[in-house]
């Protein structure tokens, strides 16, 4: 991806905000694997701060749960937070080229979240759909990306910004080597 590669998130935090999700929710962990479509014994393993969890499994359990993303990987509250470049808290898609850095979680009361998100070419990321009423907001850093609702996708260079739902289904894809791009996830 880069040479400065953000540091993988705590298994902790996983771990902490999974059973406080679910213990909110009220769901016992099989049905809550049951609703993410995951094995009840990777759900069990991320809750003891085990595993290797992968951006597709955190987000299917999210949207189980009816959180957003950054409510599963939101780093402990501080008074002053710099995140350095290359630095922040990240998941990996199995998938694709794809690496997402949390880099501000939604503070309580507001409902948004902000990530720096590295694409390199060779695969399209395709995303489900987000808890209803969500938006995403893009602008492209470096490169070139193609992005948007399946079927209403438009390429984008450096400085462009984009808005869509998506809570459809939706995709990313590097159109270029070393493609960057800051993402503002909205719920409404």
């Amino acid at each position: 991806m880069s040479e400065a590669t953000p540091v993988r998130l705590p298994l902790e935090w996983i771990a902490a905000a999974l059973k406080r999700e679910r213990s909110r929710a009220g769901l016992s962990l099989s049905e809550l694997a049951r609703r993410a479509g995951v094995a009840k014994s990777t759900l069990s393993q991320l809750e003891a701060a085990s595993g290797n969890p992968s951006l597709e499994t955190v987000w299917a359990l999210a949207v189980a749960l009816g959180v957003p993303f950054s409510a599963l990987v939101e780093p402990p509250a501080w008074q002053v937070r710099v995140v350095r470049a290359g630095q922040g808290p990240a998941v990996r898609s199995e998938q694709t080229g794809y690496l997402a850095s949390l880099l501000s979680a939604c503070p309580p009361g507001a409902r948004r979240d902000l990530y720096s998100v590295w694409l390199e070419p060779g695969a399209v990321r395709e995303s489900e759909p987000h808890i209803p009423g969500s938006v995403e907001h893009l602008v492209v850093s470096e490169g070139a990306v193609k992005a948007g609702p399946l079927g209403e996708t438009v390429e984008l260079g450096p400085g462009d910004y984009m808005s869509y739902r998506a809570d459809v289904p939706h995709s990313y894809e590097a159109l270029a080597a070393g493609a960057k791009l800051v993402l503002v996830m909205q719920h409404m």
